[in-house]
């Protein structure tokens, strides 16, 4: 029987690119070890963040036991944008009944499994911060790579070899239960491992072949996505390829926590009336898990200082786990040594986020966590409370806020824009400098633009568009449901 790195969906490798999957597969090993042989037990623990959304945390140990409602999210933690679709997945499954448990391949020092993917994870946070540094590196290499090298059949060949060597982690974990994978390596762990119910959930809205995980139902947050995939289009330009599979792939609309979805009717009522009624519009400026475009930050945050002394706006700044940014960004703008800023600080920000939704925010307040839980949920808890999202386009592309949206980090991002700008819930993409300092003093001074984009959210939750979350747990879990 041929190896997944073989045949992707009906289609037939090269012999180099097979030799070339199995040569990575042999130099992980060399560098990481071959931990098959090892029997891996878990335990499973409470986690400040995750507790109130049902979630457990899976770690090494003794005693871990699953009941029939159990839903494991399978994730790794590289950037933010798959822990905020896992958070996304583990609330909706919440929601609906499930007993989710958090499972990061990330996160099992001395595993080969974590020794292969910390070290890759290290590679792409170098890459996406030097992009940010150097435009020759970003247009010749980076953003090259990120769209049309990842896009590649003999990519995915690579990482499905890799990923056997991932799936030992797994096989002691029981099968037969709904596995639900923010990344395409925890999928393709699961289906080598032996799950037998695996949903893929895909990211971003440029398709990759990168992303595919043979033997899961993969899912989608965009019909243009669905049909890309469907074709497998681009994916290797020197011939025609079998499509995938009926069934194999599913659009569901967008990844969406349900306490988002749940009061996002009165949030939106309350932005409109922010508007109406000449109130400081609040932005919410998010730094992405690579600590990338710090110069960017800095030019938004001079743009807005004139109208936050005047009182006609606010700012949250959330540079998550990274403290170096904040403390760089003080460095270089005086004026945030006023700014309140909530440090390690995770039940007093959340209790500010709260009390800001009905409440009155002015001047600056900033948010460091070095728990990665609370740096990157402590965004989605802020997001109730704010006017504008302010951030690259990718993951946070799919939330419904209005949204600024500013340069990409990786090629592979300008297309979630472009969807956003399409359904009417953001901006397209603006260059730095003058064009983003000319959207930020519009959306300031013209009150259509984001009633349009609230309207427009509005209508989208009404369709339907932001319910993906919900949609991707009822696919992984029709068996138990049936």
């Amino acid at each position: 029987m041929a190896a997944k790195y073989e045949i992707i969906f009906g289609n037939q490798l090269s012999q180099k690119d097979i030799k070339k999957a199995e040569k990575t597969k042999k130099k992980f090993i060399k560098k990481f070890g071959d931990d098959s042989q090892k029997d891996y037990r878990f335990a499973v623990s409470e986690q400040p963040v995750l507790t109130p959304l049902g979630t457990k945390v899976l770690r090494f140990g003794d005693g871990a036991s699953f009941s029939e409602k159990t839903v494991f999210i399978g994730n790794i933690r590289m950037g933010f944008g798959h822990y905020r679709i896992s958070m996304a997945m583990a609330s909706c499954a919440h929601a609906l009944g499930f007993e989710p448990i958090w499972l990061d391949l990330n996160s099992f020092e001395g595993s080969a499994c974590t020794g292969i993917i910390s070290h890759q994870n290290d590679l792409y946070s170098m890459g996406s911060r030097l992009s940010q540094k150097s435009k020759l590196f970003n247009k010749l290499y980076w953003d090259p790579l990120n769209s049309e090298g990842f896009r590649k059949l003999s990519y995915n060949a690579g990482d499905q070899a890799s990923a056997e060597i991932m799936a030992n982690l797994l096989r002691s974990l029981p099968k037969d239960l709904p596995f639900v994978a923010t990344h395409v390596w925890p999928a393709q762990a699961a289906i080598h491992a032996g799950f037998q119910h695996v949903v893929n959930a895909m990211p971003d809205n440029w398709p990759m072949a990168l992303h595919l995980a043979e033997g899961s139902i993969h899912t989608v947050q965009t019909q243009s996505a669905y049909l890309g995939y469907k074709a497998l289009r681009g994916m290797d330009k020197s011939r025609t390829l079998k499509p995938m599979p009926e069934g194999s792939i599913v659009y569901t609309g967008h990844y969406v926590d349900h306490e988002l979805l749940f009061e996002l009717a009165d949030d939106t009522a309350k932005r409109v009336d922010r508007i109406k009624s000449g109130k400081a519009k609040r932005y919410l400026l998010t730094v992405g898990g690579a600590g990338a475009q710090q110069k960017l930050f800095a030019d938004i945050i001079r743009t807005l200082l004139p109208e936050i002394k005047t009182g006609r706006a606010a700012l949250f700044i959330n540079t998550g786990d990274h403290f170096g940014v904040w403390e760089n960004l003080k460095a270089n703008i005086p004026e945030l040594k006023d700014a309140v800023v909530f440090q390690d600080r995770y039940n007093d920000a959340k209790a500010f986020a709260q009390n800001a939704i009905g409440g009155e925010v002015e001047g600056i307040t900033a948010f460091c966590h070095s728990d990665i839980f609370a740096a990157v949920y402590i965004t989605n808890l802020l997001m109730r409370a704010s006017d504008v999202l302010v951030t690259k386009p990718g993951e946070l592309t799919f939330y419904p806020i209005p949204k600024l949206f500013i340069q990409h980090v990786g090629g592979h991002e300008v297309w979630g824009a472009i969807h956003s700008a399409e359904v009417g819930d953001g901006t397209y993409e603006v260059a730095p400098g003058r064009e983003t300092a000319d959207m930020i003093r519009l959306l300031q001074n013209e009150e259509e633009i984001l009633l349009n984009m609230n309207n427009r959210i509005l209508q989208n939750h009404a369709a339907g568009l932001y319910n993906g979350a919900y949609e991707v747990i009822r696919l992984a879990t029709e068996k138990q449901r049936k």
